[in-house]
């Protein structure tokens, strides 16, 4: 039913990739072969063609993200070239292409819906990989497509390996009396007879001081190590815009911003950058008088020139003492196990869908994976992977590995996706107690991986997440998110790991109503950075110098205080540089009034478990994934145009 992970032959991978690639090229050629092509015959087993591919080299990158070695990043660096040659080389066929296109113009009024999305995105992009461009410019673009490839992952194991390289030894429990006890132990180490106290530059141990540490040079000396990793990471933007902006020329774009805006739902540059304007715009006003908040706050400590580096702690203080809200007393309530199997029982009452553990080969030991069931069918596999490690990359994110569709042969293909995250790891001694935050982020990637594992579109290209415009595939995971503040989710699964005592109404009430505690100053922070992304691509930024020239300035315009010199945000800004978020980073604000708006439409109806509501939301956005655009099925959903006042409404920007 599912293919197991299995890299029991890892180290070959690169033999077995050329093989798999070697195949799927004569496969191809034969394709090109039949006279009478259709889009039976033709683009059906080309898409398995891709699907397969996809399916043999996913776990092979997924491995080096969350178990990185120098065997992983060996085969990876031997397999880059491998695909990225194989995908240039297919995305510049003129021969499939032309296919494709004589397929679209003899059978268009015989190819129902679907079929014609999956031939408009191909032939898009197909003509947006330079397919029709001469051989010489061919041959650039797949010099330059590797080499970013390369840069990527070059970028990304740096910013691995600085994180590694750092360790904050504290010797004096005066720093650490405030740090919460279940961080204080992770923390903990006996050294001479002594104890003492590690904190590193992995989100969990980062947060911990940043946020509860009372030395404020502890604080400064932790977020400048934070701030300033990976300075190497400098050189390599430098080359990955140049490379960029030469790789768009060439396909006949004015910028990679106009590129990328290609195969996203917003229509124009101007319109991607007035739209950020206006959220800076609306929530300037707020954002000044949440940061004066601080500023007064911060006073009764004798801090009269707050900085960066005390925001977290002193907004931390800020929240306890105006809404009574203590971090530390949930996370008991939050034992990881105890969310995720509530977390289970509330997508089953609102989406009915069952999850049963299954017994399957991982990367890892504490990595748990799920059957996911509808009406007693299996539909999906999940697999699980919470907790922060040494060998895995920072942040959290979903990976999709098989996607849903109905083969050639009329047998139905059932989709798998990872979910990675970076709790509080347990230990023999330790639960892993999760912090309000890490349960927000654990609805958030589970929406991605609904979007994808629910899906019942019969072609793979436009399946699940696949064929989504990039600037609305957070729509569903944004969405999520707000059911995480909700009193009768939370009641599922917030129960005290040692007693079961489930958390109180009031404690609940204190989360809700802290929700939206500096959501302008976090609205803020998002446009900057999105607008930093956009512009940085809207035209040519040749050195180091001028890259931080334009941050600078955004940051003078948009931030309520401003970082430090020091502060090299853009070197771990592994989203855009590292990830596919380039030019496309105010996505997260784009989708997220997408989202807003749809969850307005539970708190309207006066029932925010509201399955029958949750059921048309599943059959409308969800198992449509890629197959209609994002917009079609929000109307088709809400019957109505998303409006930006409901994402302002809901963090409580407006009234």
């Amino acid at each position: 039913m599912f293919n197991e992970f299995n890299l029991e032959n890892f180290e070959n991978s690169k033999i077995e990739l050329e093989t798999l690639l070697n195949s799927s090229r004569k496969k191809i050629d034969e394709l090109l072969e039949i006279e009478e092509k259709s889009y039976e015959n033709f683009v059906k087993p080309y898409q398995e063609i891709g699907e397969s591919i996809n399916e043999f080299i996913t776990p092979i990158f997924h491995i080096d993200s969350v178990k990185n070695s120098e065997i992983t990043q060996k085969v990876y660096e031997d397999c880059l070239p491998l695909i990225s040659d194989y995908e240039t080389e297919i995305s510049q066929n003129d021969n499939i292409y032309t296919s494709l296109k004589d397929i679209q113009d003899k059978s268009y009024t015989s190819l129902n819906d679907i079929q014609k999305k999956v031939l408009e995105n191909e032939i898009r992009d197909f003509k947006l990989s330079g397919c029709h461009l001469d051989n010489n410019k061919k041959s650039r673009l797949k010099e330059l497509n590797l080499r970013l490839s390369e840069l990527s992952h070059k970028f990304s194991q740096n910013l691995l390996n600085a994180t590694n390289s750092y360790e904050m030894i504290i010797e004096d429990f005066e720093d650490v009396k405030e740090i919460p006890q279940s961080d204080l132990e992770l923390a903990k180490f006996e050294e001479e007879g002594k104890t003492k106290y590690k904190f590193t530059l992995q989100m969990p141990s980062y947060i911990a001081y940043i946020t509860y540490g009372t030395n404020r040079e502890k604080r400064e000396e932790i977020y400048k190590a934070y701030t300033t990793r990976a300075p190497e990471n400098g050189k390599l933007i430098e080359e990955i815009l140049k490379l960029k902006d030469e790789e768009v020329k060439i396909l006949g774009f004015d910028n990679y911003a106009s590129y990328s805006l290609a195969t996203k739902m917003a229509n124009s540059e101007e319109e991607v950058v007035s739209f950020l304007e206006e959220l800076a715009k609306k929530g300037e006003h707020r954002a000044l008088e949440e940061i004066e908040e601080i500023k007064e706050f911060a006073k009764k400590d004798g801090i009269n020139d707050i900085k960066s580096y005390d925001l977290s702690y002193y907004s931390e203080k800020l929240k306890k003492a105006k809404y009574d809200l203590d971090e530390e007393y949930y996370r008991p309530f939050l034992e990881q196990n105890s969310v995720l199997n509530g977390f289970f029982n509330f997508l089953y009452e609102v989406f009915n869908i069952k999850f049963t553990q299954a017994n399957a080969k991982t990367w890892d030991d504490k990595v748990k994976v799920f059957n996911i069931s509808e009406d007693e069918k299996t539909i999906a596999r999940i697999y699980i992977d919470l907790e922060a490690r040494s060998d895995k990359r920072g942040g959290a994110w979903m990976n999709n590995w098989h996607s849903y569709y109905i083969d050639k042969n009329g047998k139905e293909q059932l989709p798998t996706a990872y979910i990675v995250c970076n709790f509080p790891p347990s230990t023999q001694n330790t639960v892993s107690l999760l912090r309000h935050s890490d349960v927000v982020t654990l609805f958030h990637e589970m929406g991605h991986a609904l979007h994808h594992l629910l899906s019942n579109v019969s072609e793979p290209f436009v399946s699940g997440i696949s064929g989504v415009a990039w600037d609305v595939v957070e729509f569903p995971s944004q969405f999520l998110e707000y059911f995480a503040y909700d009193k009768e989710v939370l009641k599922l699964f917030a129960k005290h790991y040692k007693t079961g005592e489930v958390l109180s109404d009031e404690a609940i009430d204190r989360i809700i109503a802290a929700k939206n505690f500096q959501s302008s100053l976090s609205m803020l922070r998002q446009v900057e950075f999105a607008l930093f992304d956009f512009m940085l691509h809207q035209k040519l930024y040749t050195n180091e110098d001028e890259i931080q020239k334009l941050l600078d300035g955004i940051r003078e315009k948009y931030s309520v205080i401003k970082p430090p010199k020091y502060n090299r945000f853009q070197n771990g800004f592994s989203h855009i540089f590292a990830g596919g978020y380039a030019a496309g980073y105010y996505s997260y604000k784009w989708a997220e009034v997408l989202s807003a708006d749809a969850f307005y439409m539970f708190i309207d109806s006066g029932k925010v478990l509201n399955r029958e509501l949750a059921v048309k939301y599943k059959n409308i956005v969800l198992k449509n994934g890629g197959s209609k655009n994002m917009d079609e099925l929000f109307f088709e959903f809400a019957n109505r145009k998303p409006s930006v006042d409901s994402l302002l409404k809901i963090d409580g920007i407006i009234s």
